[in-house]
């Protein structure tokens, strides 16, 4: 059966080191081995609250994009997230789905508009994934990256690297 590289944003800014790490063990134990960015620290976009962490995996997998997006979405509930949820808030584990191989699909927000929007998004994708290209643009992420107006915002690569 044929695998679908696919690229994960993860942040958090609820007891970040605790849930990150948690939340990659069960990312890992549930899909298979990953690829890990740098974690980076950023402000929170859109409401007041504390610092997120924010990292970004690459997995493979034999499962569609349904399954995959369920799957994420049920790790997400673990973590304590609740389905009526503000968009923008405090979260223990936010787990978005970025790309899926270079499927575009309008249901499931793929590819993530977040990759060319946000530089805690792009920033750690092009870490580990430089030479990947955005289904929509044709870019590589280090294409992006490097014409991206990192002005608007600050991240901070963080000490901790949630190495598994």
């Amino acid at each position: 059966m044929m695998m679908t590289q696919v690229y994960l944003g993860i942040g958090s800014n609820i007891d970040r080191e605790i849930n990150i790490r948690d939340g990659l063990l069960k990312i890992q134990s549930s899909y298979g081995e990953l690829t890990q960015s740098p974690a980076y620290e950023t402000g929170a976009f859109g409401f007041e609250g504390d610092d997120f962490y924010n990292l970004v995996v690459g997995l493979k997998t034999n499962l569609s994009i349904h399954k995959l997006a369920y799957g994420l979405r049920e790790i997400e509930f673990e973590f304590g997230r609740s389905r009526d949820e503000t968009r923008y808030s405090s979260r223990k584990l936010d787990l978005d789905l970025l790309l899926f191989g270079d499927e575009v699909n309008e249901k499931y927000h793929v590819p993530r508009s977040d990759i060319t929007e946000f530089d805690f998004v792009l920033k750690p994708l092009s870490d580990i994934a430089p030479n990947f290209k955005h289904p929509v643009t044709g870019h590589t992420m280090t294409q992006l990256w490097n014409k991206f107006d990192s002005s608007r915002e600050i991240i901070r690569q963080t000490p901790e690297q949630f190495r598994l």
